[in-house]
């Protein structure tokens, strides 16, 4: 049976495509494609079959991206198989937010509850989704260095094991796109390359790592840093480590938890004019609670406690986060001092270009029909548009 052709096209304040600002503009759907973007003007709404709908007070843009999310709506990705919800939980809450993809994130575990864990994970993925799609598979550990564990226990972190490595990447059955990495770790070059033969990309992060081992790990094909200034060495005037270098390397891209707590103002505007506005991926580091009422929860093995949105070991490290990326991006704006459009582009374009989703994360005809819209002032989620279908919807 055929299928009927869906037209719709939506109006509002302003588009921020991301690279600039349209006033007055629509975006035109046909099925799970953009078909036109503009001015208003330039729209004719006499279409037979043409679905109309305007938004006031709003502005547009395209689908958030999460690269780095642990979990969402009481599911936790490092546990899918003993988790008291699913992924299709985490999906429906991050759609809500104006989320239309994102990566799943799991920690170190046993080696045998690691490889049970992404197996169950790789499955849920392939099942359709209520609200985000799940792109890809972020692993955060275990080859991290113990003295920057964080969250996670420090039993599970250490030695890099090249076979325990390959064994991950083949129980995320393709899905695996990124692993952190503690490039001072000896075999940390040997990890690189097996990273980059298996198109997973290597990111350095929960390190202790100096200047020659970080630009060794760079050199050997390293491009990416998780969550900058967080799980690793500080700024020091004459020791430059892990955080100096990537600042300065544009051949690596970083990411920044824009949650307006684990990282202070000055240092997010400290990032904003060292790197390339390519160069920068807002993440949540959300955890399972997102979305959910304060209370104990878990990432993989470690416990957390949750109080007033706020998440913590026992011990008070900090363990994630429960903002997600519609409440965090503005930050970029009140502490990098970036315009609208470029705090945009850290999470649509930036991840989409960074991960190879060249399909998405702009509002461009002939890419997918991925946007979200806001009520302006409030920056509230209105709707969310994922591949043309409409999966979220705030209350009137």
């Amino acid at each position: 049976m055929k299928k009927s052709r869906v037209r719709r096209v939506y109006f509002a304040d302003y588009l921020i495509t991301p690279d600039h600002i349209i006033p007055n503009g629509g975006v035109l759907c046909e099925n799970d494609r953009i078909i036109a973007v503009g001015g208003e003007s330039g729209f004719s709404r006499k279409e037979e079959d043409l679905e109309v709908v305007y938004f006031k007070n709003a502005y547009i843009t395209p689908g958030f991206i999460d690269t780095h999310i642990h979990g969402a709506g009481g599911f936790d990705c490092s546990r899918a198989a003993a988790s008291r919800n699913d992924l299709a939980a985490m999906s429906a809450i991050l759609g809500k937010s104006g989320a239309t993809g994102f990566f799943p994130t799991v920690v170190a575990d046993s080696p045998e509850n690691m490889i049970n864990n992404l197996r169950t994970l790789t499955s849920a993925m392939r099942l359709p989704l209520p609200g985000a799609d799940a792109e890809g598979i972020n692993i955060e550990g275990p080859f991290l260095n113990p003295e920057k564990s964080g969250a996670q226990p420090r039993s599970f972190l250490g030695k890099i094991d090249l076979k325990f490595a390959s064994d991950l990447i083949d129980a995320g059955e393709g899905m695996v796109k990124i692993m952190t990495f503690a490039p001072e770790l000896e075999n940390a070059d040997k990890l690189i390359e097996l990273l980059i033969s298996r198109n997973v990309i290597a990111s350095m992060g929960h390190s202790l790592a100096g200047e020659k081992e970080t630009l060794r790990a760079i050199d050997a094909g390293a491009t990416h840093c998780t969550h900058l200034f967080n799980g690793m060495n500080p700024l020091h005037q004459r020791e430059v480590g892990l955080p100096g270098i990537v600042l300065t390397d544009d051949r690596v891209t970083v990411e920044l938890i824009i949650d307006g707590r684990h990282v202070h103002s000055r240092m997010v505007d400290l990032a904003c004019r060292c790197k390339t506005l390519r160069q920068i991926i807002g993440i949540s580091d959300g955890t399972m609670a997102s979305g959910i009422p304060d209370g104990e929860y878990h990432i993989g093995p470690a416990e957390i406690i949750v109080k007033e949105g706020f998440s913590q070991t026992s011990a008070g490290t900090l363990a994630g986060t429960t903002t997600m990326l519609d409440a965090g991006w503005h930050s970029l704006m009140s502490c990098g001092h970036l315009s609208e459009t470029k705090s945009a582009l850290a999470v649509t374009r930036n991840p989409a270009e960074h991960y190879g989703l060249t399909d998405r994360g702009q509002l461009l005809p002939g890419l997918r029909a991925d946007l979200a819209v806001f009520e302006r002032g409030t920056n509230r989620p209105l709707l969310t548009v994922r591949r043309g279908e409409v999966i979220a919807k705030a209350e009137e």
